[in-house]
């Protein structure tokens, strides 16, 4: 009966503070309270008194608190519930003296909750001293969901106290991690969009009821189909947390709560987003990065279980796009970004996914500025909200203010200012002052990457991720399939070299449509040669379609995570076997054929008089050198970046590959991401590398600083620093200092 007074009182064609008036006094009435008080959170984060049925009326919009300041701060602080009968003797107690509360002696508080975030306190006063019941409590937080609607809408700002705003879609500035350069300005457009609830109230509680547990039955079912089949929901889903999943939908806990919440007289989806929202506030408050994670998996089943409820589609119709769309998602998979219409984006921004993920390559391969591992950013924005991403610092600028938004659009012109400089550049012979030529190549991993080869004026694509057509494609690329990529790659770009590194899986990168290997460390375990070494089928398919592709051309092939020599002596038996199989089949050869490897374990070092007598060639992969030398995990936010690049221990284990190179004429190029930044880049010269491998984003930056320096004098600073810094963790600041003084642009 209350829930219907409120929802006549909200519809009421009266101003804000007449319509709160009219809502503290029903619910006062309601509760048997000689007290209801409405507080609201404000930008400056303080706690304003908006309205009240039994205490001092003038005290409205003049009295405030602190959050974690009295009973009420500290509930929107901790965003829990709070009961007491005797409120004076609580320690947190803070007597306002312009409100005449002295006479009220029990004391019962909610938070008003909105995405687990705290947008005022609702409170319930008694003269007489009384335990409040858990009924009570369960239905001040129901009817505190309806306050957080009003709050969410605007309304209430028109009577907030001058010179303040209330605390919601307020500008915030929000740190990530720097995954892609760039910098987009735009409006969220959520991968997964939240559903929006227009009814709150049931007229029918069992038939809500009936209705949840029909959707209940839906999800689980999904779920369990899944699992059975040893399948994944799509790229970013692992089947552990499909098994996450079955556990929570079946959770007594949770379905006891979801089922309270609609006896209290709400709709299936508004019960669902109740206990939802309660459950966020308190876990997003805990520091235990394990809640955190469970925190991530409650979202994404509540989130299931609303489209399943409305019908609603998981993601946004292409029709419905912005012109300047900038994707906010938890996690996603490669083949889910390219789905998005090119033309519209102008940036991504992920909750999950470092500058190694896979959604970064392509978001890189793109020029898609992004910025990932954004805590609670989903939580945070709504759909259509004014947003700015730069890539290169890792700052997210969500609801700017027009001073912030100018000053970023300006940073915008001049960096597509330094683009066009850049651009100029492509022709330049990418020679050092001294004469020293360093060659300058692109990564790439699907065809949409090779228009910047021109673009760039790139040598050669130093390195083709073949397993990114694996990656985006909806079930196992056939023969005819990967012959047909090699190909058009081929063709595509006639004059340049190509070097393909053969499917790199395993580890973190895994298959939509495979069944996934558990183990305790994948990135030590079964994954890139490994796995085609022990299953040589899906190998020799790959290779005999890259010869195939190759007739009559130059070929490279390089084989990834090589850690001795009978393993590249196995797939180069591999390789021989297939040539066998073309010629007598009289398929047109390669004109010339090269065979490499990737130095990415540490082993290979211990080796390398051996292995460079057996290959054509070898590219450094210091990613994943960098992450075994140093024994931390590139994608666990942890330790990924404890650890410096420039640090003089992995400088010496790469100048002891280009030593050893130059003793047996090898060709070397070094292809990680270390390599597309200009500081790490002029180090690299430093220590004896000639060729390096990047993004398409990176040559322009990389020439520009290898046309002002001096390879001898870098290689001369270089190898005094990393003889006198013995036990140096880095020797960056050095290094920064050395291009300052030589005027060496970074």
């Amino acid at each position: 009966m209350l829930l219907r007074r409120l929802r006549e009182a909200m519809a009421e064609p009266v101003s804000a503070q007449a319509r709160l008036d009219k809502i503290v006094v029903h619910i006062a009435s309601n509760m048997v309270a000689e007290v209801c008080s409405v507080y609201v959170l404000r930008d400056d984060g303080r706690l304003e008194l908006f309205a009240t049925e039994g205490l001092n009326r003038e005290a409205v919009h003049l009295t405030t608190m602190r959050s974690g300041e009295g009973l009420v701060g500290r509930i929107a602080e901790t965003a829990e519930s709070l009961a007491l009968s005797d409120a004076q003797s609580h320690p947190a107690f803070s007597y306002k003296p312009e409100t005449g509360e002295e006479i009220y002696h029990s004391f019962l508080g909610v938070p008003v909750l909105r995405g687990g975030n705290t947008l005022g306190v609702l409170v319930v006063q008694n003269k007489a001293r009384r335990a409040y019941s858990e009924e009570e409590i369960e239905a001040l937080e129901t009817i505190a969901m309806l306050l957080a609607e009003m709050v969410a809408s605007g309304e209430l700002q028109s009577i907030v106290h001058p010179g303040n705003k209330i605390a919601l879609r307020l500008p915030l500035a929000l740190k990530g991690a720097a995954v892609a350069d760039g910098v987009g300005l735009g409006h969220v457009v959520l991968h997964e969009p939240r559903v929006t609830i227009k009814q709150l109230i049931a007229e029918d509680p069992a038939k809500e009821e009936a209705r949840l547990d029909a959707a209940l039955q839906s999800v689980r079912k999904s779920i369990d189909t899944l699992i059975d089949r040893g399948d994944q929901a799509g790229p970013g889903e692992h089947l552990e947390v499909l098994e996450t999943f079955r556990m929570f939908a079946h959770d007594r806990g949770w379905l006891r709560r979801l089922r309270e919440a609609i006896s209290s007289g709400l709709t299936a989806e508004a019960a669902v987003e109740r206990v939802q929202n309660d459950a966020r506030a308190k876990l997003q408050r805990r520091t235990d990065p394990y809640l955190r994670e469970r925190l991530h998996d409650l979202d994404d089943l509540a989130n299931r279980l609303l489209h399943e409820l409305t019908g609603e589609s998981f993601v946004v119709s292409q029709d419905e796009m912005p012109d300047n769309a900038i994707i906010v998602a938890r996690t996603m998979g490669p083949a889910a970004l390219l789905d998005y219409d090119r033309a519209k984006l102008r940036g991504l921004v992920l909750e999950d996914g470092g500058p190694s993920s896979h959604v970064a390559i392509i978001a890189r391969a793109l020029g898609i500025p992004m910025v990932g591992e954004v805590d609670n950013i989903i939580d945070l924005c709504e759909q259509n909200d004014a947003i700015i991403v730069d890539g290169s610092t890792g700052d997210v600028q969500l609801r700017p203010q027009p001073d912030v938004e100018a000053a970023y659009a300006e940073k915008a012109r001049l960096r597509a200012k330094r683009q066009e400089q850049y651009h100029k550049l492509r022709d330049e012979p990418a020679v050092t002052t001294d004469g020293v030529a360093i060659g300058l190549h692109m990564n790439a991993g699907l065809m949409i990457d090779l228009p910047h080869v021109k673009e760039t004026g790139a040598q050669s694509i130093g390195l083709f991720r073949t397993e990114l057509q694996f990656m985006v494609a909806a079930q196992f690329p056939r023969a005819q399939q990967q012959y047909d990529l090699y190909k058009n790659v081929m063709d595509a770009v006639p004059d340049v070299p190509v070097t393909f590194r053969t499917l790199d899986i395993g580890g973190d990168k895994f298959l939509p449509y495979m069944s996934r290997l558990e183990e305790d460390n994948p990135a030590l375990g079964w994954r890139a040669i490994r796995i085609g070494l022990d299953r040589p089928g899906l190998l020799r398919t790959q290779l005999r379609a890259m010869l195939k592709a190759g007739g009559g051309r130059d070929m490279r092939i390089m084989f990834p995570m090589v850690a001795t020599c009978e393993e590249f002596d196995r797939a180069k038996a591999l390789v021989e076997r297939e040539l066998t199989h073309l010629r007598r089949h009289d398929y047109k050869m390669p004109s010339s054929l090269k065979l490499g490897i990737m130095i990415e374990v540490p082993s290979v070092l211990w080796a390398l008089d051996e292995m460079l007598a057996r290959v054509d060639f070898v590219s450094v992969g210091s990613n994943d050198l960098m992450q075994y030398l140093f024994a931390a995990d590139r994608d666990n936010r942890r330790v990924s970046d404890r650890f410096d690049p420039l640090a003089p221990s992995v400088l010496r284990a790469l100048k002891s590959i280009t030593d050893k190179a130059a003793i047996h004429g090898a060709s070397v190029t070094l292809c990680g991401e270390i390599g597309g930044r200009p500081l790490e880049a002029m180090a690299l010269i430093g220590v004896g590398y000639r060729n390096l491998s990047m993004s398409p984003a990176s040559i322009g930056p990389v020439k520009a600083m290898l046309l002002a320096l001096d390879a001898g004098e870098i290689t001369s600073f270089v190898t005094d620093l990393l003889a006198q810094k013995t036990g140096a963790s880095s020797i960056r600041a050095e290094l920064q200092a050395f291009a300052e003084a030589k005027g060496v642009p970074l």
